[in-house]
């Protein structure tokens, strides 16, 4: 089967199982579940700065919104390209309301953003990997790369998502790629 054929099958299983989900049917919404919480996880995950934790925290909080909102799915896309689009949002509402938690509990001198849980914990001369020179970065500039390099999104869409200009995502989005970069280099 090719992948166009496979994607198109399990397309049509996911428009059944939403409809027998939509039901109420909870064995249909866990197949859904299990079907597309590796891709989800990994979303949430590089959003989350490698947190595991808090990407379990929000895997478990974007499933149980798109329960709630299954009723707003009207299959003018897959599933999972759907359930992709709420779970992002899930981690940027969380992320605004982290940042206003933060903001209310320290004093703001002006231009402060916040990086990564967990601090660069790496020797002199030795190479990042990837995955943790995006965890590293600074939160937006984070935001952005996955968003856009890993996920997709045009810089509208993240713009539209994030509440930054267009203008802003593509300098966010060079900046993320610099740092990354000197990283890998060091």
């Amino acid at each position: 089967m090719t992948s166009w054929a496979a994607e198109s099958a399990d397309h049509d299983e996911d428009a059944g199982l939403v409809a027998r989900a939509g039901a109420g049917e909870c064995a249909a919404f866990e197949e859904l579940y299990r079907r597309h919480r590796d891709r989800i996880y990994g979303l949430l995950w590089r959003l989350a700065g490698g947190d595991a934790a808090l990407a379990e925290d929000l895997l478990q909080e974007a499933f149980v919104r798109a329960w709630q909102k299954l009723d707003s799915f009207r299959g003018e896309s897959r599933f999972g390209t759907w359930l992709h689009r709420l779970s992002a949002n899930v981690a940027l509402s969380d992320r605004r309301t982290r940042m206003k938690r933060v903001q209310r509990e320290t004093e703001l001198d002006g231009h402060v953003e916040r990086t990564s849980a967990g601090e660069r914990d790496v020797r002199a001369g030795q190479q990042m990997d990837l995955e943790r020179a995006i965890a590293a970065l600074p939160e937006r500039a984070r935001t952005v790369l996955v968003l856009y390099d890993i996920e997709g999104y045009s810089h509208a869409e993240i713009a539209e998502m994030t509440n930054m200009a267009v203008g802003s995502s593509k300098a966010q989005l060079h900046r993320a790629r610099k740092l990354v970069r000197e990283d890998l280099e060091t």
